[in-house]
């Protein structure tokens, strides 16, 4: 017999002559194949005699014909052996008889105490128990076996699992084993209820040659092997190595195994879920690992023992760590130990698949240049990398999970697979960035200067073959980023961060002192990668293409991030501008967490310098022209071209960068003005070009795939641009992208596509003759998407100046109205500078202003100095309002934006502010009551301008509009004395110009009113005419 575990020296002692019931053997029996168990040797044969004499004497339930003729067989296999006989007698006993008497004696023994020696059984042995078997016949032989056995199990149940060894002649005796066994099978198929096969099964243990009596058991009841197994599994110790008992429980239990190999991994399995016995579970993922070689594959101990310890059942982890902990207190370690056994045969995997055997000589890098073709580095075989990679993460889970110390040799041996040097493929840079990281984790095992001069060397390669790496594996988040972020780590002593990137790459959560990174600190920042270094080399890092959060791993964003928080670029002098542009033009959705904070951290080292005494230590801002770059094809009067160079992700980005870059300049005016320092801004001209309003609409149907980026966005547009935040837009919006939008798609023809701007100019040309082509047109473009109408709006806004007519049909301008309202979701700023400009009053041979955004923003009032039929227009007036309200709300930032940028103008110098205590923020409170004071001048002066407008004019007033009516007690103009006129005077009715447009500015109005109440008492304190006061 060969050696199979922990404990097995005394099993074996026991069982070195005695026949097992083979694997063949016990196939057979449990298949019944009688063609099988005849090809059985003798020997083999003799072992199953029990349960064959039982099924060729005992009435079958089977009564098929194919049984009957398997049943012959069985005879005629039975007829030659002398050993049936004595089978036969046995079974001819009277066995409820037996059961009596053995119920009777287990009374006895409960109540006389489990050490009487006084039997119902078996009474008055002249000789000793193997003389009295050999003289005895068949009942008396029954009769031994089972007080010796119940003896034992009685014992059992009264030892509160504490193991015990039981000298037995009967189970001793080499002469009489088979005779004996024949008598246990017998029992225990005739009396089941008496014997429980699992407590026969626990009893054996106790017994010398137990093992074998028990493989003899369950042989001749096949049925029972899973039954067996978990029994003895259940009721077996946690920790099986550490007494004698829980080793003959395992050599047991794997003795089983051997005759049923099958279910071994089955066993195996019990083993885990009860948390019982873990030598077991190692000692027969050996036996299976030995029998199913396998030298390129991942083994399967290696894949059992991970299993258990990066599982995610904290139980078998502590458990399966617990056995390993305790096998190593253990004095001395013998070949014996399955945990020996374990290690042994993990590090004979490690060694088979270990580069060609280097030379003890450390070469110099040097001469491994000058010699390119002849080099001592093996490669690791591209077939070995993936187990290679699972041995590692295996030994970082035994040391740093289970706490093993490891042997010199194995050190020696795991360095020399860490520091080999893999092939270029997906694998071989997860083996690559697993070895670091196991480096980092367990520096113990660089304790040479030789092993450390290695680790160096390797670690050298690694920077020089990343860029090929990456380029040839086709992976994007490649080693050389981590070595970046650790080395960046160190240089800023961030030791805690550097394990937790071990354990994340690593997979699992392992106690690292941070004492111990000390070495491994001092190589990187003064050997390897010194802060100069890291800087220069993050820039030339070629950035990630399509960046999005689908791309896991350490990428260069993380280290060019981790550098521009501690400043290393300002510090040494390194642009890093062109990287972050380039890297925020390669991106797509989902969007990477980690875009945001970059650009964060990316703005605040623009702004603030690294120190007070380098004031001038920053980076520098993006370009204007890079960043409208980013929006070609979006911003001018050309349509949106679907080729767009940059996708939507990277306009959303530069956009944000653009927002949050002069609101933190705005935060930090006192702060720079300080020190002197004033960083640029980005200009007007640049704002209006970038259509913000497009791209925040496009951020809404995206908001799942940008993360935080459409709340964010949200928040800068709140604070900086209120205008363009308006609630009315808001809910128009939602009107336009709705249900009814995409009905209205439904219905869009080619005709409504094929309409140009040119063929709209045409028609508005040719409106004082026709209105139908016009129309026309105009009712196609309300198909269309606001996106598809920008084209349109130069032309729409143009001519708007022609639809003041009189004449022009109502229908029509309300269809502008509405396009405008379409067109006002995606690029207001734009459309209310046209707009504004479009609808100045025509003077004779005065050349008309053409106002800016800016002009706009400083004196809104412009919006109401436009053609004087307009305040009897409806659909124009309306948009009107709407511009007015935006633009006294960009006033408002404007001036705020404005206050905070020259709030060091007026600040008194120092040599003025001595001796006045209390008044040095006093031209601050000033400023800021001045702007108070014109922002409430332009919105009193605003609302005096539209009751003006809802007053009706000299020509209104002669048709016999009365002033006091208006507008909440409107009463009929139609005289009583002109009956006859009421169709005439049809307009002038509730329905007429006059009274919309003051519908329309009432609502405005109380808007104000409610935003600022203090609106409604600085007109009252005006003194307004009676007449010009609203009650509606």
């Amino acid at each position: 017999m060969k050696v199979l575990g922990a404990g097995l020296t005394v099993i074996m002692t026991e069982c070195t002559s005695l026949q097992f019931v083979s694997p063949f053997a016990f196939e057979a029996m449990q298949k019944v194949d009688v063609v099988r168990l005849a090809s059985l040797s003798d020997p083999e044969l003799r072992l199953l005699l029990p349960c064959l004499v039982r099924m060729a004497l005992c009435a079958p339930a089977d009564q098929s014909q194919s049984w009957a003729q398997d049943k012959k067989l069985i005879l005629r296999l039975l007829s030659g052996v002398e050993a049936v006989n004595s089978i036969v007698a046995l079974l001819s006993v009277d066995f409820h008889a037996l059961e009596q008497d053995a119920s009777k004696e287990q009374q006895l023994r409960h109540k006389l105490g489990g050490g009487s020696g006084e039997s119902i059984l078996v009474s008055q042995l002249q000789h000793g128990l193997t003389l009295e078997f050999e003289h005895s016949d068949s009942p008396r032989r029954l009769r031994l076996v089972l007080s010796e056995l119940l003896a034992i199990m009685n014992k059992v149940s009264e030892s509160n699992g504490e193991f015990f060894f039981k000298s037995s002649e009967l189970f001793e005796s080499p002469v009489y084993l088979e005779e004996a066994a024949d008598v246990l099978c017998i029992l225990q198929a005739e009396l089941p209820s008496l014997l429980p096969i699992v407590d026969v099964a626990e009893a054996l243990l106790h017994v010398r040659n137990g093992a074998w009596f028990l493989c003899l058991l369950v042989a001749n009841v096949p049925d029972s092997f899973n039954e067996v197994c978990r029994g003895l599994i259940k009721n077996g110790e946690r920790q099986d190595e550490e007494s004698l008992g829980g080793r003959r429980r395992t050599d047991a239990l794997r003795f089983l195994c051997k005759m049923n190999p099958s279910q071994a991994l089955k066993v195996r399995g019990m083993v885990v879920e009860e948390c019982h016995l873990p030598g077991l579970g190692v000692a027969l993922t050996l036996d299976h690992t030995k029998n199913e070689a396998c030298e390129d594959g991942v083994s399967d101990l290696v894949c059992f023992v991970s299993g258990l310890l990066l599982g995610t059942n904290a139980k078998v982890r502590t458990w399966f760590g617990t056995f390993i902990r305790n096998g190593q207190q253990r004095k001395r370690e013998n070949s014996s130990s399955v945990l020996w056994q374990m290690r042994r045969q993990l590090l004979l995997e490690l060694m088979g698949i270990l580069p060609t055997v280097r030379s003890t000589r450390i070469v110099e890098e040097a001469d491994v240049e000058m010699e390119p073709n002849v080099s001592v580095y093996s490669g690791l075989k591209e077939e070995h990398v993936v187990k290679a990679s699972a041995l590692l993460r295996l030994y970082c889970a035994l040391m740093g999970i289970a706490g093993l110390k490891p042997t010199e040799e194995e050190a020696e041996q795991l360095l020399q697979l860490m520091t080999s040097r893999p092939p270029a493929t997906p694998a071989g840079v997860r083996f690559v960035s697993l070895s670091f990281c196991m480096l980092l984790a367990f520096s113990t095992l660089v304790s040479t200067p030789e092993q450390e001069q290695l680790m160096v060397i390797w670690l050298s390669w690694m920077i020089k073959e990343e860029a090929y790496f990456e380029s040839t594996s086709g992976v994007s988040a490649s080693f050389g980023e981590m070595l970046l972020l650790v080395a960046m780590y160190f240089h800023s002593n961030q030791l805690s961060a550097i394990i937790d990137l071990v354990c994340s790459t690593l997979g699992m959560k392992i106690v690292i002192k941070p004492s111990s990174l000390s070495r491994m600190k001092t190589i990187f920042t003064q050997e390897i990668f010194t802060e100069q270094v890291v800087t220069a080399h993050a820039v030339r890092v070629p950035v990630t293409s399509n960046l999005s959060a689908n791309i896991t791993g350490f990428l260069p964003i993380h280290c060019i991030y981790q550098l521009l928080r501690s400043r290393s670029f300002t510090k040494h002098k390194v642009s890093i501008k062109d990287w972050i542009y380039r890297q925020l033009c390669e991106t797509s959705t989902p969007l990477h967490p980690q875009l945001l904070p970059l650009i964060d951290v990316y703005i605040n080292s623009v702004l603030t310098p690294a120190s007070k005494s380098n004031p001038e230590a920053t980076n520098q801002p993006v370009t204007e022209q890079e960043i409208l770059n980013v929006f070609q094809g979006v911003i001018g009067g050309d349509s949106i071209r679907l080729n767009q160079r940059f996708s939507i992700t990277a306009q959303l980005l530069v956009l944000y960068y653009v927002l949050s870059y002069e609101e933190a300049l705005l935060a930090n005016t006192k702060t720079l003005a300080a020190m002197q320092r004033k960083p640029k801004s980005y200009s007007s001209s640049l704002m209006d070009q970038i259509p913000i309003k497009f791209l925040i609409r496009q951020a809404q149907g995206l908001q799942q795939e940008l993360g935080g980026l459409h709340s964010a966005l949200l928040r800068l547009l709140a604070t900086n641009y209120p205008h363009l935040c308006i609630v009315d837009d808001w809910i128009c919006e939602e009107e336009i992208t709705g249900t009814d939008a995409l009905l209205r798609r439904m219905l869009l023809t080619n005709n409504a596509k094929n309409h140009s701007p040119k063929q709209l100019q045409e028609a508005f040309s040719a409106v004082p003759v026709s209105y139908t082509q016009v129309m026309q047109i105009l009712e196609h473009l309300t198909l269309l998407s606001a996106s598809e109408l920008i084209p349109y709006a130069e032309v729409l806004t143009s001519n708007m100046n022609q639809l003041l007519n009189s004449g022009v049909p109502r229908r029509i301008l309300q269809t502008v109205n509405k396009l405008w309202m379409v067109l006002n979701t995606v690029m207001p700023r734009r459309l209310w500078v046209m707009t504004v400009n479009a609808l100045q009053p025509s003077i004779k041979f005065v050349r008309q202003q053409k106002y800016t955004q800016n002009d706009l923003m400083i004196d809104p009032l412009i919006v109401l100095r436009c053609d004087q039929r307009v305040h009897r227009c409806p659909p124009l007036m309306d948009i009107t309002l709407h511009m007015l309200n935006g633009y006294l709300l960009a006033s408002k930032a404007y001036l705020s934006a404005h206050l905070k940028e020259t709030a060091e103008q007026d600040r008194p110098s120092q040599n003025n502010t001595i001796g006045l205590v209390g008044q040095t923020d006093a031209p601050e409170v000033t400023r800021e009551e001045l702007k108070n004071a014109l922002l409430a001048a332009q919105d009193s002066a605003a609302v005096q301008i539209l009751l003006e407008i809802c007053l009706p004019t000299e020509e209104e007033k002669a048709r016999g509009v009365n002033p006091d009516s208006l507008p909440r007690n409107v009463q009929s103009v139609i005289t009583a004395s002109s009956p006859n006129k009421e169709m005439e005077e049809g307009e002038d009715n509730l329905l007429c110009n006059l009274r919309e447009v003051q519908c329309l500015i009432c609502c405005l109005l109380h808007q104000m009113y409610i935003a600022d109440p203090n609106i409604a008492k600085l007109v009252h304190f005006q003194v307004c005419f009676q007449r010009m006061r609203l009650y509606g």
